[in-house]
């Protein structure tokens, strides 16, 4: 098995509008290990987010290749893509998107059965992941009755359900109170290092950053990295 999780070769994004072109970053090269923790930081609108979106196959390169475990990300067909992001692939948002109309169990095991587990197998795995995010009291109540740092908690364990080998997480805890961005930060790396996962993080937050193996910052010269 390969000792590195993802890597990117002259990586580029670039819009046009009208008759200009907005560089978002040009020329980004890095690797990441297996089983690691990488934070990524950098002023706002500095193309974080749309890094992570290139990595986790939701966004197109301008140019550059990005490969992830046995996928190239960035010539997936959409068969590809969702095969990726449904078995290797696990994405954490800064906004928690669970369905309002299903009970925090429901959430999670709900990608599990997509990907075509039995009832038995998706409950088990779902039951045993929200235990580990401490929200075992919690498995029946829709996300209405759940707190902002609750229902992130639940979004953690929704993506751990079909046990990827790459978590994606974007500004995970930007939109909670000091208290509950620390126990989502907390968690959150408590779990990925449980599992022997991989994480990149996007954040601005220099806590989080401060609990990464690596922290590298995207800047308008590239990815600043130690």
């Amino acid at each position: 098995m390969s000792e590195t999780a993802l890597s990117v070769s002259n990586l580029s994004k670039r819009f046009h509008t009208g008759f200009e072109e907005l560089v978002i970053f040009e020329n980004l090269n890095f690797s990441v290990p297996r089983a690691s923790k990488i934070a990524i930081t950098g002023e706002s609108g500095c193309g974080k987010s749309t890094l992570l979106n290139i990595l986790g196959g939701l966004e197109s390169p301008s140019e550059g290749t990005v490969r992830s475990g046995p996928y190239e990300v960035s010539s997936l067909d959409e068969k590809g893509l969702t095969a990726y992001r449904g078995g290797y692939l696990g994405l954490v948002f800064q906004f928690h998107y669970l369905l309002k109309d299903f009970t925090a169990l429901e959430n999670v095991m709900l990608p599990a059965l997509m990907a075509g587990l039995s009832r038995r197998e998706a409950t088990e795995r779902a039951r045993q992941l929200l235990s580990d995010v401490r929200l075992e009291h919690r498995l029946d109540h829709l996300p209405s009755r759940m707190s902002g740092g609750e229902r992130q908690r639940a979004a953690v364990a929704r993506s751990l359900v079909n046990s990827p080998s790459l978590i994606l997480a974007d500004e995970p805890t930007g939109n909670l109170d000091p208290e509950n961005s620390a126990l989502v930060r907390d968690i959150l790396f408590e779990v990925v290092t449980r599992y022997g996962k991989t994480l990149i993080l996007v954040t601005h937050d220099r806590e989080i950053a401060g609990l990464a193996d690596h922290a590298w910052r995207l800047t308008k010269e590239g990815l600043v990295t130690p």
